[in-house]
This record gives C-alpha cells, sequence and structure tokens, in this order.
C-alpha cells in the first residue's frame, strides 16, 4: 500500500473468490498482510493443488470487485506527480499482475511513466537496476531489500503492512509516515 489502498477491494474480492470456489477465504485476514504475491496468500487458504486455479479466478474477479473499491493514498497523486514533473521517471515495480497494476492507476489517476508487474524481492531490486533507479519507494521490508539490491535509496513509508520501527530496523535509508511527507523529502534530496 505505498501508492493506493487496495483494502477494501481485497476484501470484495475474495469474498466473490470465496462464492465461486465454496472456500471461505477471510478477506479482512488477506487485506491486514498485503505485500507478498498472491499465490503466497492463498497456500493458507487453499491446498497446494489449488492455489494456482485459485490465483487465476481471484485476478479475473479483480478488475470488476478489487479496482472500483481501490483508492489512492494520501498524497500519493501528488507524489508522483512532484517525481515525473522534476524530470524523472516514475517507474512503479509491484508484485500486481501488470495488467491490474495498469488498470488500478488508472482507476486512481496515476499517472507512471513505466509499470512493471509480478516482481517481489529480490525481483524488484533486479528490476530497479534494469531502469537506473536512484531510489524506490516502499512500504514493506521486502521493498527495502529491493532497493538495497539495486543501489537505490531505500525510501520506506509506513503505510502498508510493516510499521516505520520495522522497515528503520531493516535497514531503510529514509522512513516517512505517510506520502504526504514525500514532497518535503523530495526537494531534500534533490
Amino acid at each position: 500500500m505505498t501508492l493506493t489502498d487496495p483494502r477494501r477491494g481485497i476484501v470484495a474480492a475474495m469474498a466473490a473468490l470465496s462464492r465461486e470456489t465454496g472456500v471461505h477465504v477471510d478477506g479482512e485476514v488477506v487485506a491486514s498482510r498485503l505485500g507478498p504475491p498472491l499465490e503466497v496468500e492463498l497456500a493458507a487458504w487453499f491446498p497446494a493443488a489449488e492455489v494456482d486455479a485459485a490465483a487465476g479466478l481471484f485476478r479475473a474477479l479483480y478488475p470488476e470487485h478489487a479496482v472500483p473499491a481501490t483508492v489512492a493514498l494520501p498524497g500519493a497523486v501528488e507524489a508522483v506527480a512532484l517525481v515525473r514533473g522534476s524530470g524523472a521517471r516514475a517507474v512503479v515495480v509491484t508484485a500486481k499482475m501488470y495488467e491490474l497494476a495498469v488498470a488500478t492507476l488508472a482507476h486512481v489517476g496515476i499517472v507512471a511513466d513505466e509499470v512493471v508487474g509480478w516482481r517481489w524481492g529480490p525481483g524488484k531490486g533486479e528490476t530497479l537496476c534494469e531502469h537506473g533507479a536512484t531510489a524506490y519507494v516502499g512500504d514493506h521490508v521486502a521493498d527495502v531489500d529491493g532497493a538495497r539490491i539495486a543501489g537505490a535509496v531505500s525510501v520506506a513509508v509506513a503505510s502498508g503492512p510493516c510499521s516505520a520501527e520495522e522497515l528503520r530496523a531493516c535497514g531503510a535509508d529514509v522512513v516517512l509516515g505517510d506520502l504526504g511527507e514525500f514532497p518535503a523529502w523530495w526537494k531534500m534530496a534533490g
């Protein structure tokens, strides 16, 4: 939840998944621990042999149930616009499937220069290297690891599943309470 808050949408999509599969998935619990890839979460609810099918169905349900209920986090639209307006590139790197990430960003009004999906942890770091990233803003300890792999400044925002203390403890270079603090940091770092 660095740029968007999908929790209401995740709860709705998980409810739809439960209806479709007959397997109870507690969307509130899922929404409380966002970050890791979907298959990791679904493994807690489905037998291993059913995880991939459940993930495919969830992703098919996502545009109808999750995207409309997703909102931009306060300051997110402005933070991305600030980066782009300064002449830097805003590349969104996410564990979410590319098409769903693009649809979600469009829904909340965030315009990025590029979106790269299906990346988590070290995979984010490799992608950041490919794009020459000098800073990476994330909300999870795995995002801090990704920034470290890329040699980028890790700007951690305590708006997701990890607390400011957890983000500091794992070595984030900068910890912000929310994206409303980003413009001041960007101007200072610039």
